[in-house]
């Protein structure tokens, strides 16, 4: 079995729901530039994000970056690009502009119903609101949405992937998952 999906690779320091790690950003970028296919970098603060990290990946890798955060205005999707972001995650809105940059990550199955069928789609499992799972199931997101889609959040190995993702998006618990990955892999590596 290979791997049949895309590996966002979160650098993410510290969350407002309680995680900070105990890795530096510069270790965790070094883990996600190895591992993902592509690189989640945050703009936001509360995530230990800022523009200026994304200028600073940029640097540092050729790989594709997805500029995470809110981005709550078509300004902030502008900045995030002439940062060197390739990809721009939008909650909770239809962006006016770059639309074929931006990935759209719903927060609830009504928004998720009313996005456009070009987009990329993110289904967070967690609640933005309060940091908990949601009600609305990865399932029931995936019986609505049949365009591409990346699982987000709650993601700890790659027994946590469900049925029918196109990428995963991986922070918190990237050591963890990437070891699992590996672990599958080299147990379909010793069977030949």
């Amino acid at each position: 079995m290979g791997k049949n999906f895309l590996l966002v690779a979160e650098v993410k320091t510290i969350s407002p729901f309680n995680f900070k790690s105990s890795k530096s950003w510069e270790e965790l970028f070094e883990i996600a530039n190895k591992e993902g296919d592509i690189l989640s970098i945050h703009t936001n603060p509360k995530w230990g994000g800022s523009f200026e990290l994304i200028r600073e990946a940029r640097k540092r890798t050729s790989k594709p970056i997805l500029a995470k955060g809110i981005h709550s205005s078509d300004e902030d999707i502008k900045r995030a690009l002439e940062a060197g972001a390739n990809f721009v995650l939008v909650v909770g809105r239809i962006p006016l502009i770059c639309l074929d940059k931006c990935w759209i990550e719903p927060l609830n199955l009504h928004e998720l119903s009313q996005i456009p069928p070009t987009f990329k789609v993110v289904w967070n499992t967690r609640d933005l609101s309060t940091g908990k799972l949601k009600e609305e199931s990865f399932q029931e997101a995936r019986n609505i949405w049949k365009g591409w889609m990346c699982q987000a959040s709650n993601l700890k190995t790659i027994k946590d992937i469900k049925e029918g993702v196109d990428a995963v998006l991986v922070g918190t618990h990237l050591e963890e998952f990437v070891e699992s990955l590996k672990l599958i892999n080299g147990q379909n590596n010793t069977k030949t």
